[in-house]
């Protein structure tokens, strides 16, 4: 059954997060107009859009991803606390004029049809993915971040990628850069060189203090 995808999306723009499909994101809304926000998202469709402010302005990138809120309870003190889960990126096509205290854009789904039919895939090869976890494994160590391996294996091609990319500790450009990849060989090759590049600088950087 096709999901029936909204064509305009409440957003709620966020600097440094970047969220991907079939990843859970839990967020702590306080502010009053993206209480608004989640207020009527709970009374439609429950979709809400997530994507990246650029620095220190009202611009926002071009392609986030449209999420679900699985869960949202209130506080004592008036904040929602929501889980999101993530169902497919979208790219903007225009902002819409409305009288609430929260953006809506028109979106379309179109460049990023792969995320909801996952056969449209071809799969990355199996000793790319398995090499790219071990570079991951000692750049995370690295980093002092921890993981729960056993669990992470468990999740299919493109989920471990989109974890790996939204936990990552590298810079929001390239996390969005891995965002924007349409493909998943094209999402597992950027960050692979992206991690290649954090532990060559690294090594680089040990041999010159040394």
């Amino acid at each position: 059954m096709k999901l029936k995808l909204p064509k305009t999306v409440p957003v709620f723009p966020l600097s440094g997060v970047i969220f991907f499909p079939k990843t859970n994101l839990p967020l702590n809304i306080f502010e009053p107009r993206y209480l608004s926000l989640i207020d009527d998202c709970a009374k439609s469709d429950r979709y809400m859009g997530l994507i990246q402010s650029k620095k220190s302005s009202t611009e926002v990138y071009s392609v986030g991803c449209l999420g679900k809120i699985t869960e949202n309870k209130k506080t004592r003190d008036g904040r929602i606390l929501v889980n999101l889960i993530g169902i497919t990126r979208f790219e903007i096509k225009s902002e819409v004029n409305n009288n609430k205290s929260y953006r809506e854009f028109e979106v379309s789904y179109d460049k990023f049809d792969k995320d909801l039919d996952p056969k449209k895939e071809n799969p990355v090869k199996k000793e790319t993915i398995n090499e790219l976890s071990e570079k991951t494994k000692f750049f995370f160590k690295k980093n002092g971040l921890l993981l729960n391996w056993k669990e992470f294996e468990k999740l299919d091609e493109d989920q471990r990628i989109n974890t790996l990319a939204m936990i990552a500790p590298i810079s929001n450009e390239e996390k969005q850069t891995i965002l924007e990849s349409i493909s998943i060989q094209s999402k597992t090759k950027i960050l692979a060189e992206i991690i290649e590049f954090y532990l060559h600088e690294s090594s680089v950087n040990n041999l010159t203090v040394q």
